[in-house]
């Protein structure tokens, strides 16, 4: 992989395993803490309220509590407080909240809102104090350490992972609480995983597809957006079932696809919409070893499929960031975008 140009993106990535370790380290008892809380609410649904990279965050966790607790899990668009002054029936339910600079207007609107209307909430931010742990019952600190790229990338991580840590406080899952636990060493592998191949499948391209299922469509989604903001190149993601209901038409020779494939019960279809898109001509990779004609990308085994899942964004970022400097871009300083983006 390529080192060097050292950017404050790929700095950042670097410091995503310290920056976990150390969020691990000195917010046990908040985990703890806060879990207690959601077990007692035992809450019969959860909202999350984010946008950008966090409402990304906010969808990896929808997955994660849905497939742990079995609450159904809603994103709330900010607008209905900030814009159009709803009042929510929320007092059965939990609020998650997740804004790295705790300040955006209309995030902190909604959770003020969701917590007003008896939702249990908590904030998940970089940033306290801060409006957004203000507006919520409950604040964590993902500590995941300043960020000065625009584009966000261990943020974007230790919110998942403060989440997931709560969720095995909550549900007394012990297999997703060692698997979190271990996550620092196994980002330390992640990280260093190489994908400048796909860079190489494809070149110039100017519009490309990410697909995952699950919590791995998440991970497409962060993706997606990460394309987008550092490389100038138009992504969109799927999942890779949805693809195929409309969005495949786009897809002719050399169209570039990257696949997202998480070792889990999706695993496999995944696997076998990435094979169908290659034999239509498409340029596929896939990261999975199971694909018959899509080429395949490393990736780490964390020994629990929620954090396979999340371990597929450390080598991604890697990979972006250098895609962008080879493409003229500057990582650092997307045009037209600022690191808050303050919506009303």
């Amino acid at each position: 992989m390529e080192t060097t140009v050292q950017t404050n993106m790929r700095r950042e990535i670097d410091e995503i395993p310290e920056a976990t370790a150390r969020l691990l380290e000195r917010s046990e008892k908040a985990f703890a803490d806060v879990g207690e809380t959601f077990r007692t609410k035992d809450p019969a649904f959860v909202v999350t309220i984010a946008r950008g990279s966090s409402d990304h965050a906010a969808l990896f966790l929808k997955y994660a509590i849905e497939l742990t607790a079995g609450v159904p899990v809603a994103s709330l668009g900010p607008s209905l407080a900030s814009i159009y002054g709803a009042k929510l029936k929320l007092g059965r339910g939990a609020a998650i909240a997740v804004s790295q600079s705790g300040k955006s207007p209309d995030i902190v609107a909604m959770a003020e809102a969701a917590t007003r209307a008896g939702a249990t909430s908590i904030a998940l931010t970089n940033t306290l104090p801060s409006p957004i742990a203000d507006a919520c019952s409950h604040s964590l600190d993902i500590f995941a350490g300043t960020e000065h790229a625009v584009a966000a990338t261990k943020s974007y991580v230790n919110s998942i992972v403060a989440g997931l840590a709560v969720l095995g406080h909550w549900t007394g899952d012990a297999s997703l609480k060692r698997a979190v636990a271990d996550l620092p060493r196994h980002f330390a592998d992640a990280v260093s995983l190489d994908w400048q191949e796909f860079a190489a499948d494809a070149g110039e391209a100017k519009s490309l597809y990410v697909l995952g299922r699950g919590p791995a469509l998440a991970i497409a989604s962060e993706a997606a957006l990460k394309f987008k903001e550092t490389t100038g190149v138009h992504a969109e993601a799927f999942s890779a079932a949805e693809v195929l209901h409309g969005p495949v038409a786009l897809v002719g020779a050399d169209f570039p696809v990257l696949a997202l494939a998480s070792h889990d019960a999706a695993e496999a279809s995944t696997v076998a919409v990435a094979d169908s898109l290659k034999a239509k001509g498409a340029i596929v990779r896939v990261t999975s070893t199971r694909a018959e004609k899509a080429k395949s990308l490393p990736s780490i085994e964390t020994g629990h499929p929620l954090t396979d899942a999340l371990s597929l964004i450390l080598p991604f970022y890697g990979f972006v960031e250098a895609w962008s400097r080879a493409r003229g871009q500057n990582p650092d300083a997307p045009a037209h975008l600022k690191k808050v983006t303050e919506t009303k």
